[in-house]
């Protein structure tokens, strides 16, 4: 029951300690409660979201905590309710001994708002611990002659509780010699001491026993009791005194174990063993007994332990000296530790905020840092600080707390991480220090877009492009990280002549790469603007936008397209008239013809591939005006048929054709007078072609047939000569027919020669003598043909000896046209390490790919330094670049040298206007017209204006425009295309003739610009006009198939005279006896020196003779009859001269002389080389 009552009671105390604590608050930031101590666990403390103003909610949100150091958590924050509640048991005696009041402080840190709140927690005291006695049993000695009023002191008890619950009172057991009397010291101490009421008889009573009870003021009272035991001694009547009755002493913290600090005396009059006096520790607790040893019968007092000045830095102490007679004397030991620095700061980081955003305002807090040194006074006093190269600062906060802030504006693209040291430091000798690491990481936040390299981008891609080729790629770099840097790209939307862009061109959202959805007609899209976004993937995100110039390059893939003459609607060809009284160079017409394309693509020329009469008229290459180029005769054909090919300048180049029929008359009644004569046309030139085919037919045949029997008999001649001469002793040997040869090998049979043969019987030797043409035209030496000299240059490059000291390199150099002369264009520099003139290095253009004569007009080289100088203004249009080798040589010896290789483009200007090659103007400066049928559709092809201009690249990129017009609305231009077309249908109203002044400007930078005026003309074509007379075939001719039949005759005979012919010298050769002369027929045997004769095959192939002459020496010689003179076409080819220069082949090793007189035996002329048989 009475249990039940206290903790009611308790109960009730905790309420109340707990409303008091949340009205108790002092300064702002500074909150103040108080809790008894030895609570329950979860004990409400204070309502810490109330004071703080907050919703219990909002704690974990705004990221409320407790922050501490030292001790272990004694509180903690309950989210729910919003109270600082006890987390755990909580022992006043423990925390704070005897010290009142017994404060707690602690911290709350609010995180988001970067605010620190100290908190003050009063631990009040509670009757919780007994009065305890240092000994439960005490002997107490009294000498027997103790007078009454005697005082004997008697061990205090201890009662750890403060206040009221500290010990109040001693009660002594009821006992007639003793009483108790209780003293008060100075800090309201109780000393009990027991008083001798009446004197003492050993003999009666030896001992005494008391009982001693302690008693604190507490509620329920607690108390706790002592056994006295006093036993009587005989006399000893002097107690032991101390020399001083406080001693005092200080030491450092740091002494070494063993050290004295102090030694007590204590004297004792008496005499003997009654005098003899030992020391204790009287007054002592368990922790100070351990730290110091006293010495029991020296006095000395040493340092048992190592001492710490931040544990304890005063003791207090009692120590008793006693004889043997049990007399005590006490005095008070007073030590003081004297504080040593030898503990760093130490550094807590309470509450570090990593990352950090960088875009986080000056001011913002990274980290809470606590600051605390054990020591105390100059040693304990710490100063924090970090180096001044960061954009951080420590700013003091309350208590030992430090808040890291930003003092400037982070960017993390240039410093993404730091490393922060903070440093704290004593103000002790030495001072201490302590350094603190925090590794910070900025944050990235999306302020970078993503950045083009270039403003804008031109990209070329030529028409006719595969779908889905790559054209250009883009790269956008954002210098954010991860999701902020990751960069996508798009197309902005745009629609093209209705289309939507995105039907023509895709991008990779990834790469940047673009392609292409379609193939490109350059006739349709010229050129495409680009709008490329990159954007990255940031919240929010951010982009960046760049223009993209996609220009369509025209490829030659359109043919010409032929506007006039057109063709009826029933595939009749036109009809043009020509009056016979024309003179030479009358306009005709005209073949008009434009190009799809552009430029040299759509430069077109016009050929005459086939006219009925040849040279009747002309056609001008570039206006397609068809003129007559003699005047018109009688027997000119009245219908003349032309076949005209348009071709353009494109690679490959494409053509059309287109057929014209022009009628030789004054007018058309003339022309439908003369249409009967067309259908019986005369054939007298067909008779004589057949005739004179029957007389080659004839011919062909009958030279075959001579052939055949002459070299019948030959064969039967030779046979019976053979005969003859194998009779007769001094009969001849014949030559055999190897021993002849033709000149050049095959060459030979196609040439014309004169053979004289002669047979000597007397040396048995034949001579054959072969008179040489002397075309002039037709030898050139047989060496200088076989070693066929290339007619190009060579160039020589020299190296340097040294290769390894100076290796090979190449420039590359720019100038632009129209330079002025004497501009320099480059400077080369050669180093040598060599000394003096060894090392002075001189420069020359030794080869470039210009002309040797005219290169030092373009360029020169200062032989000292290097300077290439243009030594004329420069036209890209002529000349767009040119290879120099340059060689820089030292002045030593030998000399050494190194070549180096530049090569320099000519840039090309805007120099160069448009020219119009279509419409041209007429020899007399008038415009020409063009025909446009009246029923003629909208977006019908009516011309094209072609230019060209000399430039390159956008300084040649040609745009046209109109620039007056007779109805502007009437007629459309392409604006790359040049094309003329009608923009809506004729009317009635409209004008018969038309004039158009059209504008063509290049690209250039200033653009130049040239003009055409264009006549045009409502009106059908001629055709409608006239009948269509070419329909009108003539009759078949009977003799044009038999001319046909005898023109495969004579071919055919012709063949077969040439195979005999070829046959019989191959025979001819295969049954040669004789090596001699087979050699002769070798190419090369004769002299290399003399000219030989070079085939013309033009002639064909001519006649020759040869004449065999026999003689007795039965020796055979060969010689060359060389003619001083050329033949003429009717002259003998034999030389008449006897002193003819005459040249061995078959026998080198006899001398040349002359034959003895000769016999002519036989002389025959034939077509093609000689055979014997």
């Amino acid at each position: 029951m009475a249990a039940s009552k206290n903790q009611h009671r308790h109960g009730r105390l905790v309420l109340l300690c707990t409303l008091m604590g949340t009205l108790c608050k002092i300064s702002v930031g500074q909150i103040r409660y108080s809790v008894p101590e030895e609570t329950d666990k979860g004990t409400v403390v204070g309502n810490i979201s109330k004071d703080l103003g907050l919703e219990p909610r909002e704690l974990a949100e705004h990221g409320v905590r407790i922050v501490s150091r030292g001790r272990s958590q004694l509180f903690s924050l309950n989210p729910r309710g919003g109270s600082l509640v006890s987390a755990g048991r909580i022992d006043r005696e423990e925390l704070c001994a005897q010290s009142t009041p017994c404060l707690v402080n602690i911290n709350i840190l609010v995180e988001e708002k970067g605010k620190l709140f100290g908190i003050e927690i009063e631990i009040t005291d509670i009757n919780d611990n007994n009065p305890k006695f240092h000994v439960g049993d005490l002997e107490v000695k009294i000498n027997e002659i103790a007078a009454p009023g005697a005082r004997y002191p008697l061990p205090k008890a201890i009662d750890t509780d403060v206040g009221i619950n500290s010990l109040q009172s001693y009660q002594l057991s009821s006992n007639q010699h003793f009483s108790l009397d209780i003293q008060r010291g100075d800090h309201g101490a109780i000393n009990p001491e027991l008083v001798l009421e009446h004197t003492l008889d050993r003999e009666e009573e030896p001992t005494h026993h008391l009982v001693l009870t302690a008693y604190d003021g507490g509620n329920p009272r607690r108390s706790s009791t002592a056994l006295i035991q006093v036993t009587v001694l005989d006399t000893n009547d002097n107690a032991p005194v101390f020399d001083q009755p406080v001693y005092r002493v200080k030491v450092l913290e740091n002494v070494a174990p063993g050290t004295l600090l102090l030694t007590v005396r204590a004297s004792d009059p008496d005499e003997g063993a009654n005098g003899k006096v030992t020391y204790k520790f009287q007054k002592i607790n368990d922790k100070q007994s351990l730290l110091f040893h006293l010495h029991e019968n020296t006095g000395e007092m040493t340092v048992a332990k190592n001492l710490d000045y931040e544990e304890c830095s005063l003791y207090e102490m009692e120590i008793q000296a006693e004889d043997v007679g049990a007399l005590l004397g006490r005095s008070k030991v007073i030590i003081m530790v004297e504080d040593v620095n030898d503990n760093r700061p130490e550094v807590t980081i309470t509450s570090l905020f990593n990352p950090v955003l960088e875009n986080s305002l000056p001011g913002t807090v990274i980290a809470f840092l606590n600051v605390h040194d054990q020591d105390s006074g100059k040693n304990g006093q710490v100063v924090c600080y970090t180096h001044d190269n960061l954009p951080f600062k420590l700013e003091k906060s309350i208590d030992n707390y430090y808040r890291l802030v930003t003092w400037k504006y982070l960017d993390r693209e240039k410093v993404s991480t730091y490393n922060i040291t903070v440093i704290a430091s004593d103000l002790g000798a030495p001072p201490l220090s302590t350094e603190t690491y925090i590794a910070l990481t900025v944050a990235d936040t999306n302020d970078n877009p993503p950045r083009f390299s270039h403003t804008s981008y031109t990209a070329y891609l030529p028409e006719n492009n595969l779908r889905g080729a790559s054209i250009f790629s883009l790269t956008a770099h954002d210098p954010d990280s991860q999701e902020n840097a990751q960069v996508t790209y798009s197309v902005s939307e745009d629609t093209i002549q209705g289309v939507p862009l995105s039907s023509y061109i895709s991008i990779n959202s990834d790469t940047g790469i673009l392609y292409a959805l379609q193939s490109f007609d350059f006739e349709k899209i010229q050129d495409l603007q680009l709008l490329v976004i990159a954007t990255d993937s940031g919240s929010p995100p951010l982009s960046s936008n760049v223009s993209l110039s996609l220009f369509v390059l025209d490829q030659n893939d359109n043919a010409p397209e032929i506007l006039y003459p057109s063709f009826p609607t029933d595939g009749s060809t036109g009809v043009e008239l020509a009056p016979r009284s024309a003179e030479p160079g009358y306009l005709v017409t005209k073949v008009v013809a434009v190009d799809k394309d552009s430029g040299q693509n759509a430069w077109l020329s016009y050929r005459l591939l086939k006219a009925s009469e040849p040279g009747l008229f002309s056609v001008g290459l570039h206006t397609g005006e068809v003129r007559t180029a003699r005047a018109l005769l009688d027997r000119d054909a009245l219908k003349q048929n032309l076949v005209m090919a348009v071709q353009d300048h494109g690679q490959p180049p494409l053509s059309a054709t287109v057929t014209l029929t022009v009628a030789v008359a004054n007018s058309i009644p003339e022309v439908l007078a003369d249409l009967s004569s067309i259908m019986t046309p005369e054939v007298p030139e067909d008779s004589d072609l057949t005739l004179h085919l029957v007389v080659a037919v004839a011919v062909v045949s009958c030279v075959f047939l001579v052939f055949v029997i002459v070299l019948l008999a030959l064969r039967l001649q030779r046979w019976q000569k053979s005969r003859q001469l194998q009779g007769s002793r001094s009969g001849l040997a014949p030559a055999p027919p190897s021993h002849f040869v033709g000149i050049d090998g095959v060459q030979a049979f196609l040439q014309t020669y004169s053979h004289e043969v002669s047979l000597t019987s007397g040396s048995q030797t034949s001579h054959i003598i072969f008179p040489q043409p002397n075309y002039a035209d037709m030898l050139i030496n047989q060496e200088s043909c076989e070693k066929n000299d290339s007619l190009l240059t060579s160039i020589d490059f020299h190296e340097n000896k040294d290769e390894d000291a100076c290796a090979p390199a190449s420039y590359l150099v720019y100038i632009a046209e129209n330079n002025p002369p004497g501009a320099s264009i480059a400077q080369v520099s050669a180093s040598d390490p060599d000394l003096g003139s060894n090392g002075h290095v001189s420069y020359s253009i030794i080869a470039s790919d210009l002309e040797p004569k005219s290169l030092w007009s373009y360029v020169t080289v200062n032989a000292q330094s290097g300077v290439v100088f243009a030594q004329r203004a420069f036209d890209h249009e002529q000349l767009r670049s040119f290879q120099l080798t340059l060689q820089a040589r030292d002045h030593g010896s030998p000399t050494l040298s190194a070549n180096v290789s530049m090569r320099v483009l000519v840039g090309d200007c805007n120099d160069n206007a448009p020219r119009v090659l279509y419409p041209a103007l007429e020899p007399d400066g008038s415009a020409l017209f063009d025909m446009v049928p009246p029923a003629a559709e909208p977006g019908y092809l009516v011309t094209k204006v072609v230019a060209v201009d000399a430039d390159s690249g956008h300084n040649a990129w040609l745009s046209y425009h109109v620039l007056q017009a007779s109805d502007p609305g009437l007629f459309s231009l392409g604006l790359r295309t040049g094309e003329v077309r009608t923009a809506r249908a004729l009317g009635e109203k409209d004008a018969a003739r038309q004039r158009l002044l059209v504008g063509v400007r290049d690209g250039g930078q200033p653009p130049l610009s040239a003009t055409a005026t264009l006549l045009l003309v409502f009106a059908d074509s001629l055709q409608e006009a006239l009948p269509d007379f070419s329909d009108h075939s003539l009759p078949p001719d009977p003799q044009a198939e038999l001319q046909f039949y005898l023109v495969v005759a004579l071919a055919l005979v012709s063949v077969l005279f040439l195979l005999a012919v070829i046959l019989a010298i191959t025979l001819r050769l295969r049954h040669s006896s004789s090596p001699s002369v087979w050699n002769c027929f070798q190419p090369g045997f004769c002299s290399e020196s003399k000219p030989v004769v070079f085939p013309n095959y033009s002639e064909g192939t001519l006649p020759y003779s040869y004449n065999l002459y026999g003689a007795h020496a039965g020796k055979t010689e060969c010689n060359f009859l060389k003619c001083s003179e050329p033949l003429s076409s009717g002259q003998g080819l034999l030389c008449p001269e006897s002193s003819a220069a005459l040249f061995p082949l078959c026998d080198s090793s006899e001398p040349t002389s002359h034959p003895e007189p000769l016999t002519p035996v036989s002389s025959i002329q034939t077509f093609g080389f000689f055979l014997f048989s």
